[in-house]
């Protein structure tokens, strides 16, 4: 007992805290299992290689500002056939956002589109991208406060330090021609350099009408779709699903 005592407060000063809490297990594991000093130091290796790889990830995560934490593995392809389930398996294993290029969400309300970005934006995190979430709102509006205080220049370098940018909920609310603007700033800046996903509930010949232009539209899809995937969802809402299940809203209102 005095062995694993010192074994365990060994590995505290070392700072390797999960190792220190569960050396007692694996040196039993290990007796059981009559593994050879290889084996032995490879379990360890890699419980704490696991250990560092869920930290960064749990940081990643918090940084990234997701307006919450769902993972791909929890979404309900069934509910959703529209969406091509391997596809986005394949997606998840993150290269396009090593090549910069983009992906695209489009589908009415309450079909998952947030869910899918978040989900792919902690499996970049995952593999160690470091990725940042906003709604278009929220960030049309400090893009335009930046301006006004005149520091844009400062604002879009920070905008473009993730490698992969989250962009929510494009088109629900119009933008006025300033933040077309500044939004095509960003666009440019982040072309070839930074992946970037975007979710609207509107189709692109829309897109003239949110930004209030259809030049300035046509010049930011230009640049978004050049190296892009689209995924269009058709589908029944999750909301309105969840309310039915519970008995708050009827299949007729539902349709209605």
């Amino acid at each position: 007992m005095t062995q694993i005592t010192d074994l365990s407060d060994g590995l505290k000063q070392l700072k390797l805290q999960r190792l220190s809490d569960q050396i007692d297990g694996y040196l039993q594991d290990a007796a059981k299992q009559q593994w050879g000093y290889d084996e032995f130091l490879r379990q360890l290796i890699d419980a704490e290689l696991a250990s560092k790889q869920d930290k960064r990830t749990e940081m990643g995560t918090r940084m990234a500002r997701f307006p919450f934490v769902k993972t791909l593995e929890s979404f309900e392809f069934a509910y959703q056939p529209s969406i091509d389930a391997k596809r986005i398996k394949e997606l998840s294993c993150c290269r396009w956002v090593a090549n910069g290029e983009n992906i695209l969400l489009l589908g009415p309300p309450g079909v998952g589109k947030t869910h899918l970005a978040v989900g792919l934006g902690i499996e970049a995190i995952r593999r160690g991208y470091r990725t940042l979430f906003i709604g278009a709102q929220a960030l049309i509006a400090s893009l335009a406060r930046a301006h006004n205080e005149n520091r844009l220049e400062d604002k879009l370098k920070q905008y473009c330090q993730p490698k992969l940018l989250i962009i929510d909920e494009i088109g629900y609310i119009p933008i006025d021609r300033l933040g077309a603007n500044l939004f095509f700033q960003l666009i440019s800046r982040r072309y070839e350099k930074g992946a970037m996903i975007m979710t609207s509930n509107q189709p692109y010949s829309n897109w003239g009408e949110i930004f209030g232009d259809q030049v300035i539209a046509s010049a930011i899809l230009d640049r978004v779709l050049h190296h892009a995937i689209s995924i269009s969802i058709k589908g029944e809402s999750y909301r309105l699903k969840e309310k039915l299940k519970a008995g708050l809203l009827s299949k007729q209102a539902a349709r209605e």
